[in-house]
């Protein structure tokens, strides 16, 4: 099946995909990092002190959500799909009237659980479960909804802010997704995706093994695979909350940092759906060892460089890690795991991306009060990448060599031809 024709058949159901990415933006730190500067004013908030608040409400987020996460694999995706965008509007709604610091943990923790956790959780889970030959195409179609995010929101909320303020901007937000994302959501999901029989092409090689999140919990090559996984939620939250900092210590202005977020988004999309066609091609596991090394250059170019097109040039070489990230994440599993129990599984890794992404702001902005050079601690973030690469490569060997031995057709070797 052709690009095009696999779109335009699967349209409804790609399209609620990216829409569930698009709208996960306002539980994602680089929109809510946005107000840091606001917040830690109006609060009187230390880098440190905000950083732990916000690392302590995404922990818990991660926390619910190994929870909350299992209930894709028994409900209508339509029902749980309404049921996160009324809670993230509820949670925007209360950002825009945050009122105290206890107000503000409430609020973080649950922009964080139904924003960037249960709403990119439900998308890729549907993904993943819908498609097999097709499933890396599919989830880099759906995953553009955030980079359509990144490129557009941080722009479009400096702009609205400075006409209605910061809390008017959230109000906006929460507007948005009860007028636009749950009736859109509500009309696509209404007639969800039944897979063909797995003997067909488009579903591809037929998995003779379903892992249960238990037995997924004792395979080592899942806990080696998820320290790589960690990586790009750790590192680029950690650098979207500390945005604010990061651009009084190289003398740049917000609205050039904002604009940079187009270059990322560019090469995300770019990348993300190269990656679709070579996963598809080639397999998840093969593409495994490589997606790190861009984003380990980028933090050497941030470190390094202080002229303003190093901004431009960090946020590109990101962007070819978050692209092949994006679309490999939601592939990976399924292919290796299976997608009987995929949401109980998913929802384990996406609450531990949320934790790397919740230690990153907290860490840092400890390291940042006790005199720490972000220079170093950016440089440290590349040194992680370049030995986990190495890691990853080894651990793709040995998963592919498990395919071998398990007699999973077409996975270990799939023809090149396809």
């Amino acid at each position: 099946m052709s690009y095009f024709a696999f779109v335009r058949e699967n349209l409804r159901w790609l399209l609620a995909g990216l829409l569930l990415t698009f709208f996960s933006s306002f539980g994602q730190t680089f929109f809510i990092s946005l107000v840091a500067g606001d917040l830690r004013s109006a609060f009187g908030l230390s880098h440190g002190a905000f950083g732990g608040l916000y690392m302590a409400a995404t922990l818990l987020s991660a926390a619910s959500l190994t929870v909350i996460g299992k209930v894709v694999d028994t409900q209508p995706l339509a029902l749980v799909s309404a049921a996160i965008v009324i809670g993230l509007a509820l949670f925007s709604v209360g950002m825009a009237s945050v009122s105290s610091v206890a107000m503000l943990f409430v609020v973080l923790y649950g922009l964080r659980l139904f924003g960037q956790g249960m709403m990119t959780h439900v998308a890729m889970t549907a993904m993943g479960r819908w498609y097999a030959a097709q499933r890396g195409r599919a989830v880099s179609i759906a995953a553009l909804g955030i980079q359509c995010g990144e490129a557009s929101l941080p722009l479009a909320f400096v702009a609205v802010s400075a006409v209605v303020g910061w809390r008017g901007a959230w109000w906006l937000g929460a507007a948005a997704l009860v007028v636009v994302a749950l009736p859109a959501l509500l009309l696509l999901l209404r007639v969800e995706r039944i897979p063909r029989g797995q003997s067909t092409p488009d579903d591809g090689p037929e998995i003779l093994r379903h892992w249960t999140r238990r037995e997924v919990l004792r395979d080592p090559a899942f806990w080696i695979i998820s320290a790589g996984t960690l990586a790009p939620p750790f590192i680029g939250t950690t650098i979207f909350f500390n945005q604010v900092y990061l651009v009084e210590l190289r003398g740049w202005t917000m609205e050039l940092f904002a604009s940079a977020f187009v270059a990322m988004s560019s090469m995300t999309i770019t990348c993300a759906l190269l990656a679709g066609w070579l996963i598809d091609r080639f397999t998840a596991v093969r593409v495994l060892p490589v997606f790190l090394l861009p984003l380990g250059a980028a933090c050497v170019l941030l470190a390094t460089v202080t002229a303003p097109w190093a901004a431009f040039g960090f946020m590109a070489l990101l962007g070819v890690s978050y692209g092949f990230s994006s679309t490999l994440f939601g592939s990976l599993w399924p292919e290796i795991y299976g997608t009987r129990h995929l949401g109980s599984v998913r929802s384990v890794t996406v609450a531990m991306m949320v934790l790397a992404s919740a230690i990153g702001p907290g860490l840092t902005g400890s390291l940042i009060d006790l005199g720490v050079a972000y220079e170093t601690q950016i440089l440290a973030m590349a040194g992680y990448c370049f030995v986990t690469a190495i890691a990853m490569a080894i651990v793709s060997s040995r998963v592919r060599r498990r395919f071998v031995s398990t007699a999973i057709p077409g996975i270990a070797g799939r023809s090149s031809s396809r």
